[in-house]
């Protein structure tokens, strides 16, 4: 099982990033997602996508940040500027069946980078949780994700121009 959980969300400001978190989560191969605050509208977004475009992910808000990582029984890896390089950490976390992905939204709390298992650098520049989630999926998954499929109502084919689209 591949998870991420999400810390830090604020709906309010945060609603947009979230979503968009959780539907590349999904997209690039993830089972589920645990956003620390509840948010039924995000549930709700999110569930339609998958009713629509299939799949099994899953979506679970107001959970415990700290009790998800610390009741993880294998490895938990936090993407950050901070950390081990993603292309040197990469080959040992992907010996791991269970994963637990982190990102933040804001500042996350110290103590996060003690808590996981490893911390990893998607570059060390500013850079969006969208994309380091995007990329660390991408890597892990060896871009297999490109090849799954997810037999929804609403299917969508590769298209030299226009748009190739088949609903059930």
């Amino acid at each position: 099982m591949i998870a991420v959980l999400r810390i830090g969300h604020r709906p309010f400001r945060d609603k947009r990033i979230t979503t968009h978190v959780a539907l590349v989560a999904r997209a690039f191969g993830a089972d589920k997602i645990f956003i620390d605050t509840r948010d039924v509208k995000l549930e709700n977004t999110v569930l339609s996508v998958v009713d629509r475009f299939g799949g099994d992910f899953k979506i679970e808000t107001g959970v415990n940040w700290k009790k998800i990582i610390k009741g993880w029984k294998d490895v938990s890896v936090h993407l950050t500027m901070y950390g081990l390089l993603l292309d040197d950490v990469i080959p040992e976390v992907r010996k791991h069946k269970d994963v637990l992905v982190v990102v933040g939204s804001e500042k996350v709390p110290a103590e996060l980078f003690e808590m996981v298992d490893y911390n990893v650098a998607v570059g060390n520049q500013p850079h969006s949780e969208v994309a380091a989630v995007a990329l660390f999926l991408d890597r892990y998954f060896e871009g297999k994700w490109l090849k799954k499929r997810f037999n929804g109502k609403i299917r969508i084919f590769p298209s030299k121009s226009g748009k190739k689209v088949i609903s059930k």
